[in-house]
């Protein structure tokens, strides 16, 4: 057993499992994120989010799967009766995107949904999100990037029900520049990391999501007022977590507490999940000190 600070991790996510009164973690966990070959994906579990096992191999590529490095924040969401991996890959000649995979179980061991991306190929794409909207139609939402826009966006596009494929365009909903929050990296690339949707009890949107802010790497929230994935988004002015970390998600115990995760600091190999409880009041989050 060790402690979450024992856990050298990337863009955490933690998966609430009812099925088996457990928490999943999974993140980004190679030792080399940025260049040379992917292994996969590890997974962890705990009880009590205090003590953890592992790591589990959730997803080993098999030998003609596309991907070759960057393998990249991997989610994990239970919809229609599987578990469902999002996760970022790169290959020479192709342009980076968001894999689904599949397993029927939160350990894996997650196979490819498709063999290919569902983000556009032509775009330099990552860290891809699974939303479901009001009338059960399932979105994601990723980012694209800076290396190729200059200025990062995030998209959503609407999923058929399978997962299998993307319905219709991707939607524009901003691009990083537009947050009072962001700073632009070398002067002129701003950045777009880790959208992840939460619903607030007064039925707003909120998206959590990173990019450089005036401390370094940081957390921002838009929120949508309509309730719907397409917007219009509108940014708070105060970020959630300001210095040296990001790439969060939230999630809810099974006593019902609102937690929030992120990695800091941001530099390797010193990358660690973090656990914080939030509280929401009157449609905003608030760290618990």
């Amino acid at each position: 057993m060790m402690k979450v600070s024992d856990i050298r991790i990337r863009d955490p996510f933690v998966l609430t499992d009812y099925k088996t009164n457990t928490y999943y973690l999974y993140g980004t966990t190679d030792d080399n994120t940025w260049s040379g070959k992917g292994t996969g994906f590890n997974a962890y579990r705990s009880a009590d989010l205090r003590e953890w096992e592992g790591p589990f191999s959730a997803f080993r590529p098999p030998e003609d799967f596309w991907g070759e490095t960057n393998f990249w924040a991997p989610e994990v969401t239970y919809y229609n009766d599987h578990y469902y991996m999002l996760a970022t890959f790169k290959a020479e000649h192709r342009c980076r995107g968001t894999q689904l995979l599949v397993a029927d179980h939160p350990l894996g061991p997650f196979k490819p949904l498709t063999s290919s991306p569902v983000t556009p190929s032509e775009w330099e794409c990552l860290d891809g999100t699974l939303f479901i909207d009001e009338k059960n139609h399932p979105w994601m939402v990723f980012c694209r990037e800076w290396l190729q826009v200059q200025d990062g966006e995030i998209y959503a596009v609407r999923l058929s029900q399978d997962l299998k494929k993307s319905m219709g365009e991707p939607v524009l909903l901003f691009k990083a520049s537009e947050a009072n929050w962001t700073v632009p990296s070398k002067g002129v690339n701003y950045v777009t990391d880790g959208p992840f949707i939460y619903r607030t009890n007064d039925d707003h949107l909120l998206m959590l999501w990173s990019s450089h802010g005036r401390y370094g790497y940081s957390m921002g929230v838009a929120r949508s007022p309509s309730g719907t994935i397409v917007g219009p988004w509108k940014h708070d002015h105060e970020m959630l977590f300001k210095k040296d970390g990001g790439h969060g998600m939230i999630f809810r115990t099974f006593e019902g507490r609102l937690m929030l995760t992120v990695h800091a600091p941001n530099a390797m190999p010193n990358e660690r999940a973090i656990l914080m409880e939030v509280t929401e009041e009157s449609g905003k989050l608030h760290l618990l000190e």
